[in-house]
């Protein structure tokens, strides 16, 4: 089989890592090859935080070349426009309606860039917005809006529902695992 590259992008505080672990759990419970990595940056203050996932027959990497990513999951609309040049062409993207203001530009709103989707969808990337985080208010906590956009993502890969549940169930705490799997199943009933 072919290697799937995920990319995986927020700012801290988001979840990003956890999403990377939990689609790394699944394609690993799914029979794949996997490997991964995690880059940090100044997550504590609200920095980019990336997730390389890959898994397929045998992956060599975990990191994903320029323009070799299948698919990106962008808890943050920036931080989709930003990693767009690891996408191959026509990639999909499943990204959160959501803005966070880079730290040290806090005074100046304007400087973040509009139309985000429209650039993104002029390069001919498909996409699929969602606000996350009100549904993730709906299932019980902002918090979990990194799991109802894996809901989303999920449709696009060779991985079951139920690995997927019994990924999340090992990977969160006990006392938010119904929250989470409602925030997951909303995600998969989620369409554009």
């Amino acid at each position: 089989m072919q290697t799937i590259s995920v990319l995986i992008t927020g700012v801290g505080g988001q979840g990003t890592i956890l999403a990377g672990r939990v689609l790394a759990k699944c394609a690993m419970n799914a029979g794949f090859d996997v490997k991964a990595n995690e880059l940090h940056g100044m997550a504590q203050r609200g920095g980019s935080v990336t997730c390389h996932v890959r898994f397929g027959g045998k992956v060599f990497s975990p990191m994903i070349p320029a323009g070799e990513a299948d698919l990106m999951l962008a808890m943050e609309e920036l931080e989709a426009l930003r990693y767009l040049a690891h996408m191959k062409k026509g990639a999909s993207i499943v990204m959160n309606k959501r803005n966070i203001m880079p730290a040290g530009l806090e005074k100046t709103p304007e400087a973040y860039p509009k139309a985000i989707r429209d650039k993104i969808e002029e390069l001919q990337f498909k996409i699929i917005a969602l606000d996350a985080q009100k549904i993730a208010l709906e299932c019980g906590s902002i918090k979990i809006e990194n799991i109802v956009l894996l809901g989303v993502l999920s449709k696009q890969l060779p991985i079951t529902e139920d690995i997927w549940q019994e990924a999340i169930k090992t990977s969160v705490p006990p006392k938010t695992v119904e929250m989470n799997l409602l925030a997951f199943e909303r995600g998969r009933k989620y369409s554009n």
